[in-house]
């Protein structure tokens, strides 16, 4: 098992340890990711308490245009500074 792996199924971790780990190994995450890897639903919320403690983590809205064509955009987290 992987140290993010061992982390995330530790129960005794909180979602925003869970979402520091996971950025400082990979570099960044989006809200699909943070629901489908991490379980959290609510990534801004978690980043906010991050923040609240200190950590400054960058941030960076990205657009696009989805397969049904429309256009979209989201927020993407960066490992914190």
């Amino acid at each position: 098992m992987t140290q993010l792996s061992l982390a995330i199924s530790n129960e005794k971790t909180t979602q925003c340890d869970d979402l520091l780990l996971y950025l400082n190994t990979h570099g960044s995450i989006r809200p699909m990711n943070a629901l489908f890897e991490l379980g959290i639903y609510r990534l801004a919320a978690r980043i906010y308490d991050l923040e609240k403690k200190g950590h400054r983590i960058p941030r960076n809205m990205v657009t696009g245009i989805a397969k049904n064509g429309r256009r979209y955009a989201v927020m993407e987290y960066y490992k914190p500074v």
